[in-house]
């Protein structure tokens, strides 16, 4: 059974010797489905609560859309403050992109992906990161290229490989097979490798291995990461999928609006680095 490489969503409940809960069997009768997951050990209060509605996708898009809200509205106020006080930046940056990772970790690794309390608090921290990296990328003082412009491409850009890849996901113009599933997941390694050496070297050598120093290099490079994040949409959607047709809880839809925040994050962030190449004179 295949997985996503998302690792929010290869931290749902599983089934031993199948995918995510209950897919391996498939779907027989909703009401045997449901009786299945609420047996599972990971949600002992869907015990207590048979009668929890399944998942649907409107359930998926209403909380992503939350989620999504939620972080927008977090990055601006967090690019105000920065525009106004540029020492702030730094403290945002460092401090929202850290407490977000630790809130992913927690959600994953202590299986509360379905926890709305953790999910809505990484958006606010996420949207902090966002709005003052974005803010250092168009700002000259921090080395940008300057033009707030850049980041409603970015944006744009960002929401427009999404829809297409749903697109592609829903025609069924690309596959998810097991076979996908690992190319995508090995790529996914291979470039936080990649990445990590090039940091590593950057402190022996001025522009480190010319992954991120904007040259040609890094240009090939930043395509082929905006790629991998935008095919990894496709191994999110297909494990939505799945646990919609399985009868998950409502609850397991916050799951899914935080594994889609953190590659569209990822997306966006990768396609604003581009685009900052392309704009430095």
């Amino acid at each position: 059974m295949r997985t996503t490489s998302n690792p929010v969503f290869r931290q749902l409940p599983r089934q031993e010797g199948s995918g995510y809960a209950n897919f391996g069997s498939g779907v027989t009768g909703a009401g045997q489905t449901t009786q299945q997951y609420g047996q599972y050990p990971q949600y002992p209060q869907y015990q207590q609560a048979p009668t929890t509605r399944a998942m649907t996708i409107d359930d998926v898009v209403t909380k992503t859309a939350v989620t999504l809200g939620v972080l927008a509205l977090s990055a601006i106020i967090s690019y105000g403050l920065t525009n106004a006080n540029t020492s702030l930046a730094p403290l945002f940056v460092i401090g929202g992109g850290l407490v977000g990772f630790v809130l992913v970790l927690i959600a994953t690794f202590a299986r509360k992906m379905d926890n709305p309390v953790i999910v809505l608090s990484y958006a606010v921290f996420e949207g902090l990161f966002v709005g003052a990296l974005s803010f250092m990328f168009t700002n000259i003082e921090f080395g940008g290229v300057g033009g707030s412009a850049m980041i409603a491409q970015a944006v744009l850009g960002t929401f427009g490989v999404f829809a297409g890849m749903l697109v592609v996901y829903k025609t069924g113009a690309i596959r998810v097979t097991p076979r996908f599933t690992r190319m995508i997941f090995g790529a996914m390694i291979g470039i936080l490798v990649l990445i990590v050496g090039n940091l590593i070297a950057s402190f022996f050598i001025d522009g480190g291995l010319g992954l991120r120093d904007g040259g040609p290099l890094a240009i090939v490079f930043s395509l082929v990461v905006i790629a991998v994040a935008a095919f990894s949409f496709l191994l999110d959607f297909d494990a939505a999928d799945q646990l919609i047709r399985a009868q998950a809880p409502e609850k397991a839809a916050w799951g899914v609006a935080l594994g889609l925040t953190v590659t569209l994050v990822w997306l966006y962030i990768e396609i604003l680095r581009l685009l900052s190449y392309f704009n430095n004179d």
